[in-house]
């Protein structure tokens, strides 16, 4: 069986033709956002067009090029495509890929090694809101004993930030966020109006 994504060629952006009745929109945002993807990884993935050159999957991708002034692209051609089989795949492409669900967990601990090692985490696509939601910055906790009314953070208590944490497998670390749930903490929650809080009186609680 042959496959369109056998053979990859360039192909002029300005004899690639949009699919006029597309339904998956592309702000000018996202776009920018695909623009900064390309400048840091190069082209990655081709457009799939038909044998007339129109876009079947990649108009985001086109978008950007035009943008970053790219005037030709690794294209891929679906030949032989029925015309329903097109018009399926232009919604296919983009729904498959939303079916998809994120390991937030294993997300915290990427996006912990990435920013460790200096890399723009919002070159994932994730905005600043949604990456601060992921990370649990260091916060001062209600008093623990001899050490109640201290200011001591998170990182100052357990020895690293829970967002730097290298290995959510290894024992060491199942051990630590034990340690988390005996004050009150979820870690899959961080904080907000649905994660740490401080009860009256200065004992922790989580709200359920």
């Amino acid at each position: 069986m042959d496959w369109p994504a056998d053979k990859v060629e360039r192909r002029k952006v300005s004899d690639l033709v949009p699919y006029a009745r597309n339904s998956r929109t592309h702000s000018p945002e996202q776009v920018a956002q695909i623009a900064a993807s390309i400048r840091e990884w190069g082209w990655t993935m081709p457009i799939l067009i038909d044998e007339t050159g129109g876009i079947i999957a990649g108009h985001g991708r086109v978008m950007a090029a035009q943008k970053l002034g790219i005037e030709d692209v690794p294209c891929m051609t679906a030949i032989g495509w029925s015309e329903a089989k097109r018009r399926a795949y232009v919604i296919a492409d983009n729904k498959l890929a939303l079916n998809a669900g994120w390991d937030d967990e294993m997300l915290r601990v990427e996006f912990g090694e990435l920013r460790d090692m200096g890399f723009d985490l919002e070159l994932t696509g994730f905005s600043i809101d949604e990456l601060q939601g992921f990370e649990m910055a260091d916060e001062d906790l209600p008093g623990q004993g001899a050490n109640e009314g201290s200011t001591a953070s998170l990182a100052d208590k357990f020895g690293i930030a829970p967002f730097s944490v290298l290995n959510a497998r290894e024992g060491w670390w199942q051990s630590r966020k034990r340690a988390w749930l005996a004050l009150g903490i979820k870690s899959e929650l961080g904080r907000g109006e649905n994660g740490y809080h401080a009860a009256p009186g200065g004992s922790p609680m989580v709200a359920g």
